[in-house]
């Protein structure tokens, strides 16, 4: 027995002492300051560059178009001398310093004897890259690498470095491309920015007043001249997201170095804070942490952007505003400055807040009157049901012909998808990396969003010229409650047709999530052909018409226009006047259901047809196509419902709740009537004229809807009971 106890007194004493150490690990670990992804990027960087040191240096003659491998290890070079000087700032480590100096000047040796790159593209080629743009990229992050490390380099190396190199490169940049520089267009954004940081770091103050100012230092062309005209009030950079957040990085960084350099110029205050503007609205035009999109946009490009990394650290230096510490820690990248360090700590010490993502109007052009991109949010949640509506101007030679078209998101996902571009950016076996023959042809043209094209012809004729003289005249907008909304006309896209869309986020207790109310009109006298096309993201699950595919052959939709690349691979009638059109994505369903003209057809077209090299993604739509003498109108319903889980297999409401979409018109005034199928009926009236104060009125049946103002929600019955049950329990409880 007292062997026996002996054991157990053992074993409880082992338990304690582990017990012990265990709390002691704890004490220790709870003590430790966590490291932070700064900290992390810091070492890193530290970890690579020395081991690149290690290796011999390799600056190739220029060959490659991009992505091929010179295009590649120049980009790698500048990215190293950048890294390096900024580890020798925030480190004090001499060898930093050394390493960049000694890559600086093995290019002071070869850049001068570099003539025009022999892959040259045909507008503004670069000697190092295949166009300037690439150039002033290298320059800007090779300057600033340079203006960390100049201070301990020895007289002879500043001279080589500022004479052969960054003088060179500069003067090529700004004297030698004129055409360029001179621009208002986010190459410019970038050569100018390249040629003042360049000024900056070298002590050159020409170069700082060219690059603010232009060539001729007039202030009609240059840094502030761009700031001024590629943003509007709002914020919004006319060529859209993908190349809003690709300028933004020359924005900022150079406006930062003004702002340190010449703080009287209160670079970050201009145009009522237009660059901390244009970083918030840059992240505001995001979903799922990608950018909308649209215009020539690479799909995959979102917040976690290097650009926006320093965009972030930026703003929130100049801000303190928490709300972008959760950006920050969403992008869980860190940039090797001092604002990046700092955003960091923050984070660590869990100051974060969530962002605030809003439902909101940001007006296009410089003035603000050319038009908008609207964003609708159900919630300030950022993977919660969001509509954007691009009714915007056409975004210079990177937009696309889609005016007043529109995009869906839903639980993380695009529910009715934009193409965005055609290309594989830096994929050299794919046409070297340019935009393909099929982002003009396809990617631009009408049909490939989800717009109303005519008579199988895009907007404007598809001529980008005639788009950029052109643009949308905005409607009401508005975020109410139960009720968000936009709408804008245009009467330019085609000589005879004027163009209505008004969009509308509705919440009512008929329905389990919000619903999307879509009405597009056309007016005319003419006869015309009209097709609407929505490009769903699922798999087909149910109509209310039969459908005829076309299982053993298909063929082109077209000939021209976009058309040419669309199988057509069904077809079918809408059902007395109301297609109605479910799919099913990532375990939820999404309805389309439409009130069209009895004579409608509805075509199932997928992308892919005249696509021999497989350059474009397969993708499905439906398209609404109908013939009229005097215009057209089509009222849609979008609804997302149901929800299908296939592993404890269960299926829950996978039919639509809509029943039936009425449009009724009276003058310029029109009613739009959602019949669901347990009987409750929500209504949208919507005003000719904006007017806050006028009375409308329309006959429905035997009834007339009134209501004053340009908008009203009229709630099914089912809402205004459950809101009465809250206003009795809220009265009962106090």
């Amino acid at each position: 027995m007292r062997v026996f106890a002996n054991i157990i007194l053992a074993s409880l004493l082992g338990i304690f002492a582990v017990a012990c150490q265990e709390t002691e690990q704890g004490r220790t670990l709870a003590s430790t300051p966590r490291v932070s992804g700064f900290d992390a990027t810091l070492k890193s960087a530290e970890k690579k560059i020395t081991a690149q040191m290690m290796l011999p240096m390799t600056i190739p003659v220029p060959k490659d178009a991009g992505g091929g491998y010179t295009h590649e290890k120049h980009k790698e070079n500048a990215k190293l001398i950048y890294d390096a000087g900024q580890l020798f700032k925030l480190t004090g480590e001499q060898k930093f310093a050394d390493y960049a100096g000694k890559l600086m000047t093995a290019y002071a040796d070869v850049y001068p004897d570099w003539g025009l790159h022999p892959a040259k593209k045909e507008q503004s080629p670069g000697r190092m890259f295949w166009q300037n743009l690439n150039e002033s990229w290298w320059l800007l992050h090779v300057s600033q690498g340079y203006g960390s490390v100049k201070d301990v380099l020895s007289p002879e190396q500043r001279s080589k470095i500022e004479t052969d190199l960054l003088r060179n490169m500069a003067e090529f940049l700004s004297d030698g491309s004129p055409e360029t520089f001179d621009k208002i267009h986010n190459h410019g954004t970038w050569a100018t920015a390249a040629v003042g940081l360049t000024g900056y770091a070298i002590g050159d103050d020409d170069y700082v007043q060219q690059a603010l100012l232009g060539l001729d230092k007039s202030g009609d062309a240059g840094f502030l001249k761009q700031m001024e005209k590629l943003f509007s009030p709002d914020g919004y950079y006319n060529e859209g997201p993908y190349y809003q957040r690709f300028a933004l990085m020359p924005f900022v960084v150079f406006a930062q170095a003004v702002e340190q350099n010449d703080p009287e110029q209160k670079i970050f205050e201009q145009r009522a804070g237009i660059l901390q503007k244009a970083i918030y609205t840059t992240i505001q035009q995001s979903y799922g942490g990608l950018f909308f999109p649209i215009n020539d946009a690479i799909k995959d490009k979102g917040i976690a952007t290097t650009e926006l990394l320093y965009g972030v650290a930026i703003a929130y230096d100049l801000t303190g505003d928490r709300g972008l510490l959760s950006i920050a820690e969403a992008q869980d990248k860190f940039v090797l400055t001092p604002e990046s360090r700092k955003i960091s700590e923050d984070l660590a010490a869990g100051k974060a807040e969530p962002f605030d993502y809003k439902t909101m109007r940001l007006r296009d052009g410089e003035n603000g009157t050319e038009g908008a991109l609207d964003i609708i949010r159900a919630s300030s949640d950022p993977n919660d049901l969001t509509l954007v509506a691009k009714n915007t101007s056409q975004g210079l030679g990177h937009g696309h012909f889609d005016k007043l078209g529109f995009l869906l998101y839903d639980a993380g996902h695009e529910i009715i998808r934009d193409y965005g571009a055609a290309r594989f950016l830096n994929v050299e076996a794919k046409y070297g990396g340019h935009y393909l023959a099929e982002n003009n042809s396809f990617a631009k043209q009408t049909i490939a969003h989800n717009a109303l094209v005519i008579d199988e012809t895009s907007h404007f004729g598809g001529d980008t010229e005639t788009g950029n003289k052109y643009a949308p005249k905005l409607g009401e907008f508005a975020d109410s409650g139960d009720l968000k909304i936009t709408t804008a006309e245009i009467d330019t896209a085609y000589p005879d047709v004027t163009i209505e869309r008004t969009m509308a986020l509705v919440r009512d207790a008929a329905f389990s999530r919000p619903i999307v109310i879509d009405l597009v009109e056309a007016h005319s006298e003419a006869p015309h052909q009209y097709d609407l096309p929505f490009y769903y993201n699922g798999q087909l699950t149910e109509t209310n018409f039969e459908l005829s595919a076309y299982a053993t052959s298909r063929k082109p939709l077209g000939k021209d226009n976009g058309y040419q690349y669309l199988w057509e691979v069904g077809q079918a009638k809408a059902a007395a006047g109301l297609s109605q059109i479910t799919w099913l994505l990532d375990r939820k369903f999404y309805t389309v259901t439409s009130s069209v003209p009895e004579s409608t057809d509805i075509i199932f077209a997928e992308i892919g047809a005249n696509d021999p090299n497989f350059n474009l993604r397969r993708e499905p739509a439906f398209i609404l196509r109908t013939a009229s003498d005097d215009g057209v109108s089509l009222a849609s319903v979008i609804e997302p419902h149901g929800e299908y889980n296939p592993i404890v297999e269960f299926t829950v409401n996978s039919h639509p709740n809509v029943k039936s979409v009425q449009h009724y018109e009276f003058g310029a005034d029109d009613y739009i009537q959602v019949q669901t199928k347990d009987g409750q009926t929500v209504g949208l009236a919507l005003a000719g004229e904006m007017s806050k104060t006028a009375e409308h009125s329309i006959k429905i049946d035997v009834a007339d809807v009134t209501w004053t103002g340009p908008y009203k929600l009229f709630h099914s019955q089912k809402h205004i009971e459950a809101q009465n049950t809250r206003k009795k329990g809220n009265s009962h409880a106090k």
